[in-house]
């Protein structure tokens, strides 16, 4: 990492931090905290407003393990954040994605289109791939990728896969800049 990480574990200094402290370590439990959280814990209150919002996003919404997985993975490739898609391709594969669908999630230039027509996606797979696209590359999405996501998604549920590609926007920025996890420098 471009930082040295803060030590494991972290140090406090004070009542609230050693508050947010733990509820970084409840949420990561039991594995502990990652590199991520030993670089982000050089601002205990970031730390905190962090774990809060990508907590929900990450165990709080209503998505499928393989949407949300989906949009995550998909935002790590086009964004080069090689940890964030080593942390979360298992859990799309776990979700129940294919080998042959987490390939296509894993290449920036596929056809997603054709994979659809290939069968090697879902429609709603394909739907949610080219709208993270979207989100992703040029911040507008055209009316077309919005409706095809509309279409097929409740209006909760686009409020959430809108919320975890822009939060992973985030988290991959983050981790490509201070090269957290030592994967992109």
């Amino acid at each position: 990492m471009r930082l040295p990480y803060i030590a494991d574990p972290p140090p406090t200094s004070t009542p609230d931090e050693a508050e947010i402290l733990a509820r970084v370590q409840a949420r990561r439990a039991p594995n502990g905290i990652l590199p991520l959280d030993r670089a982000l814990l050089y601002s205990y209150p970031v730390a905190d407003g962090w774990n809060s919002f990508i907590g929900a996003i990450r165990t709080k919404s209503s998505l499928t393990t393989v949407i949300r997985e989906l949009v995550i993975c998909r935002v790590a490739v086009l964004n080069g954040a090689l940890f964030e898609w080593e942390q979360h391709a298992p859990l799309l594969t776990q979700g129940g994605l294919g080998d042959a669908a987490l390939k296509v999630v894993g290449d920036a230039g596929a056809d997603i289109t054709a994979k659809v027509t290939e069968e090697v996606l879902s429609v709603a797979e394909g739907a949610v791939l080219r709208y993270t696209d979207a989100i992703t590359k040029t911040v507008r999405v055209p009316d077309e990728v919005f409706e095809a996501v509309k279409e097929r998604f409740n209006d909760r549920e686009v409020v959430e896969i809108t919320t975890t590609a822009a939060a992973y926007n985030c988290v991959s920025r983050f981790l490509v800049a201070l090269d957290v996890g030592e994967k992109n420098h």
